[in-house]
């Protein structure tokens, strides 16, 4: 991906960053030392399936995020080609909003909303048709960015992860349904069970709960990584 765009990881070793050893141990194997880069409010969303926010936008207008699309589509059905979404990145404790590509214009100049959506678009098309290879569709993602002093666009935060992309299994794959998945779905679709009105404090999530999701998840690395499908 570093011929994408570069990414605001660095080769620093954490030692040099902590030296007090127990400062460092606290942090050891969970921490990475990125560079320091000024984040741009904007979520770089890429679709390539009709599910989720998306799926419900287009039974309504038959757009997605002011995207027209072909009618008929069902709910999972793949798009004609991928498409950019972006949204706003809200602050803390506030929801992010769905906003058109004018509007990431008006936030951050043409240029760069320009450089961020062909980037996504380039990195989820790349990265979605290797997954496909191991058994896995990514159906949606989002990529963070970030400017050095000098204006340069920069890759940050976590990408194609479950927490940032919507994974399904491939053989388990079916239009008019939403596919069973290896991401946060399963969280959200228990939470949706509660009497909770979706503000702080959350619920405390059951152990049976946290250690499925934590097997989705450990399940999606190893596809993704380790054993060919």
């Amino acid at each position: 991906m570093q011929a994408v765009v570069p990414n605001h990881l660095l080769t620093t070793e954490l030692s040099e960053i902590l030296p007090n050893a127990q400062e460092r141990e606290q942090v050891q194997g969970r921490a990475v030392v990125v560079k320091k880069l000024t984040p741009l409010p904007v979520e770089a969303i890429v679709r390539g399936y009709l599910i989720g926010s998306g799926w419900k936008d287009y039974q309504r207008t038959g757009a997605v995020c002011g995207i027209q699309l072909p009618s008929g589509l069902q709910q999972a059905q793949q798009l004609p080609e991928a498409i950019y979404t972006p949204s706003t990145k809200a602050a803390v404790g506030t929801h992010d909003e769905n906003v058109s590509f004018d509007a990431t214009v008006a936030l951050i100049g043409q240029n760069i909303a320009e450089q961020i959506r062909a980037v996504s678009l380039k990195l989820y098309t790349e990265a979605a048709a290797y997954a496909l290879t191991r058994g896995i569709i990514i159906a949606d993602t989002k990529f963070e960015f970030g400017l050095d002093k000098t204006g340069r666009l920069y890759l940050i935060d976590e990408l194609l992860t479950p927490d940032s992309s919507r994974f399904w299994p491939a053989d388990q794959y079916q239009l008019g349904i939403s596919p069973p998945s290896f991401d946060k779905q399963y969280v959200r679709d228990y939470l949706e069970t509660l009497d909770w009105d979706k503000t702080a404090p959350g619920p405390a999530l059951p152990p049976d709960v946290v250690a499925y999701c934590a097997a989705k998840y450990q399940e999606a690395e190893t596809r993704l990584t380790h054993t060919p499908i």
